[in-house]
């Protein structure tokens, strides 16, 4: 199983921008999707995760500026991220968690990251 985001950039504190991660590997089901983030010299923080049934969940800093959403049949989540701050810069992570797999036989995993992808504000 791969994740493989896409989206990040250089924007100006106020704007938005969209992030996309999608996971690969004849994926069955996958039960949580999430954001994290982690900025130089601190430790990687939970932005939000969503569950299969839609259930979110958000960090206190992005809430009601942040809005994840996932496309199940496309195993795809997604982060609107709007009125950008300069501290929301940071390398941004895809999660899955709870992943089911099926090629000659379901296989189980209980979590993968994928590869950062960098947002940076400029105030």
């Amino acid at each position: 199983v791969q994740l493989q985001a896409s989206g990040g950039g250089l924007v100006q504190a106020g704007e938005s921008l969209r992030l996309s991660c999608t996971a690969r590997g004849h994926i069955l089901k996958i039960d949580t999707m999430a954001w994290y983030r982690q900025a130089p010299g601190k430790q990687r923080e939970l932005v939000a995760d969503i569950t299969d049934d839609g259930s979110v969940n958000y960090a206190d800093p992005v809430k009601g500026r942040f809005t994840i959403s996932r496309d199940n049949a496309a195993n795809t989540v997604y982060l609107q991220m709007s009125s950008l701050k300069p501290e929301d810069t940071a390398a941004y992570y895809c999660y899955a968690s709870r992943i089911v797999t099926l090629t000659t036989t379901k296989s189980f995993f209980y979590y993968v990251w994928g590869q950062g992808t960098q947002v940076t504000v400029s105030s």
